[in-house]
């Protein structure tokens, strides 16, 4: 069979959030390059549509890079130039240029005010088009050669395109780090992120759906060998919520994060201690204690908690960890028991038993070894017209439109540099050839 060899400006390989902006910035910034997007997938940007429970949580309002750096476990250092050239803010307006009205909820999240994820994806996908890419979906790239001038991708089917310029946003595929790792770059080890806790405890039995407002939940790793060369900041404050498997929240997942390489070193048991009042010092929860015990010396201590943020179920249960029973009056409670209540309250232990799922990301700790790329442009800095962008980086946020942000930055520095040095192929005839691009 013979290959058809199509001779393009700029190639894509990833039809999700990266992918697009790069293609869709590349395109705009300059009309006479012709780019192509290859998605192997029936449908593009399937994480964009699924995301934020199918709302799709653009991004958050942290303006400062300074601050907007610190929501990344891995990149945060190679983000802080990135972010000075395009942020939120720049992601906020290029939407709203093109019609997408965005609101922010109370907690910084921004999401399109229709609350549907479609929104985004029709303004990608139009955008796209309009640019003039071309969009070529049910594609699978095999293998990718590169001769030190231009890159050929080769797909299933026997079509092959040639390029200058090619650009890698394959997400967290064990494809696209192959094809990386074919071509030079180094793949720093992927395990999860963003990720629950598996926990079987009878405290928590039975109260799936009960949530905590604000918590503390710190790892412990005293005595776990990992393999992680330095640990990072192991706590994190915010919503916690029991679920039927264990503890979930933005406190849980931002924790999974920060933990991740760590908890999958320890092969994910380790110790989890939660502070259910981390607004109370040590010394006041005790003195509040003592004095509910001297001034409701005749109520039972279990049937009202005193602490108006912590739910009547959890107060409960914790109360019967500490070992006072249904019909304990607060005037007849044993000190040790004061004690152990008290320790519930801010030293709870729980143990971890192994990570559960966060459906409605799929984040990776891991990807392209950041030292290897050029954040200016996004390119290699070993494979000159090598870009890369999104997650196949070696990059990861929180939860909370973190994640997105990311892509989009880096889609946009690359398709701003492929947009100024990209140039056309020769065909075997020594002619400069475009395909058409459909539409």
């Amino acid at each position: 069979m013979r290959l058809r060899i199509a001779p393009v400006d700029v190639v894509v390989i990833g039809g999700g959030a990266a992918g697009f902006f790069g293609a869709i910035t590349c395109a705009e910034a300059n009309p006479r390059c012709k780019v192509t997007l290859l998605e192997r997938n029936a449908n593009v940007l399937g994480k964009v549509r699924i995301s934020g429970g199918g709302r799709c949580n653009v991004t958050h309002a942290c303006y400062d890079p300074a601050e907007l750096i610190k929501h990344y476990p891995r990149g945060s250092l190679a983000l802080r130039g990135p972010f000075t050239r395009f942020q939120p803010r720049d992601t906020v307006a290029w939407f709203e240029r093109r019609g997408v009205r965005l609101k922010t909820e109370r907690d910084g999240r921004i999401f399109p005010v229709s609350d549907d994820s479609a929104t985004i994806v029709d303004c990608l996908i139009h955008a796209a088009r309009d640019a003039g890419v071309h969009i070529r979906t049910k594609v699978e790239t095999t293998h990718i050669a590169h001769d030190g001038a231009h890159f050929t991708v080769h797909l299933r089917d026997g079509d092959s395109f040639t390029c200058h310029r090619l650009l890698l946003a394959t997400g967290s595929s064990a494809a696209g780090w192959r094809w990386a790792h074919a071509l030079g770059h180094t793949v720093v080890p992927p395990v999860p992120s963003l990720f629950t806790f598996e926990i079987a405890d009878a405290r928590l039995e039975g109260l799936a759906g009960v949530s905590v407002e604000n918590a503390t939940a710190r790892l412990r790793l005293d005595g776990v060998e990992t393999r992680t060369s330095a640990v990072p900041a192991l706590q994190q404050t915010g919503a916690i919520l029991i679920t039927h498997w264990g503890l979930s929240g933005p406190a849980i997942l931002k924790l999974s994060a920060w933990g991740a390489r760590a908890l999958h070193d320890c092969n994910y048991h380790a110790e989890l201690e939660v502070n259910w009042l981390p607004g109370q010092r040590e010394d006041a929860l005790m003195a509040q204690l003592t004095d509910h015990k001297r001034s409701r010396g005749g109520q039972l201590v279990a049937a009202h908690s005193p602490f108006g943020p912590l739910p009547q179920r959890l107060w409960l249960r914790l109360c019967q960890a500490a070992e006072i029973h249904d019909e304990q009056r607060w005037a007849k409670l044993p000190k040790t028991n004061l004690l152990r209540l008290a320790q519930e309250l801010q030293h709870g232990r729980f143990h971890i038993d192994g990570k559960g799922q966060f459906k409605e990301e799929f984040v990776t700790c891991g990807g392209v070894d950041l030292d290897e790329v050029n954040f200016r442009t996004m390119e290699s800095r070993l494979v000159p017209g090598l870009y890369f962008a999104g997650e196949i980086l070696d990059i990861d946020g929180v939860t909370g439109g973190f994640n997105f942000q990311s892509a989009w930055t880096s889609g946009w520095l690359a398709g701003t540099a492929m947009a100024t040095t990209a140039k056309p192929p020769a065909d075997p005839s020594g002619r400069q050839t475009h395909p058409s691009p459909a539409q």
